[in-house]
């Protein structure tokens, strides 16, 4: 007889245990499914969640062509707001530098704002682009997107991941006796049907 904890619940429709103790990870669960889903997500719109972070990983591998086509997809007056964001966001790191930030500034000689050179930062456009979701997958999946009404998510279960094909495949699967050290129809005609004795 298997041994289940006792802060485990199964339910009557012979589903997984679902953790009673912690709803986070069921909740975090159907965030990231939804993510999976939703891959659209990931859009331009989302430069405004952290706008230098975004010019980092992404602006800066831009070619001018593709600034332009989104410049023209955003309009003037999202291209203004992006750029507002980005100089605030930036006298903010210099105003307030963070230690465990991934990005830093200095003023240069000038007064112009500059990125440091010890920053991480990513050596190509697919680098910069894997870095980015990654980094948007975690904010989405604390909590943290302000613009996003999370119990669409959190209390939908059509986001618990429920394998369909698993499903399949272990309901068309056929129990069977699988022997290694026993060779030829002997063996086979041995083996047939359960003894009832439990051995272990």
């Amino acid at each position: 007889m298997p041994h289940f904890p006792m802060d485990l619940e199964l339910t009557s429709t012979g589903d997984a245990p679902v953790d009673v103790q912690n709803p986070s990870i069921q909740m975090k669960n159907r965030r990231k499914r939804y993510l999976d889903l939703h891959p659209e997500y990931f859009s331009a719109e989302l430069e405004l969640a952290d706008p230098l972070l975004y010019d980092r990983l992404i602006r800066r591998f831009q070619s001018p062509q593709e600034r332009e086509a989104q410049g023209r997809e955003k309009g003037f007056s999202g291209v203004l707001q992006a750029d507002l964001l980005r100089s605030e966001a930036k006298m903010d790191a210099l105003a307030h530098p963070d230690p465990s930030s991934m990005m830093s500034y200095t003023r240069g000689p000038n007064g112009e704002i500059l990125a440091e050179d010890r920053d991480d930062i990513p050596s190509s456009k697919e680098d910069g682009e894997k870095q980015w979701q990654w980094e948007m997958r975690l904010r989405f999946m604390r909590g943290d997107d302000d613009d996003f009404d999370y119990k669409t998510v959190d209390d939908n279960e059509d986001y618990d991941d429920r394998s369909e094909e698993q499903d399949e495949y272990f309901d068309a699967e056929e129990p069977e006796w699988v022997v290694d050290d026993l060779r030829g129809e002997n063996a086979r005609a041995q083996l047939q049907g359960e003894t009832g004795i439990q051995d272990f």
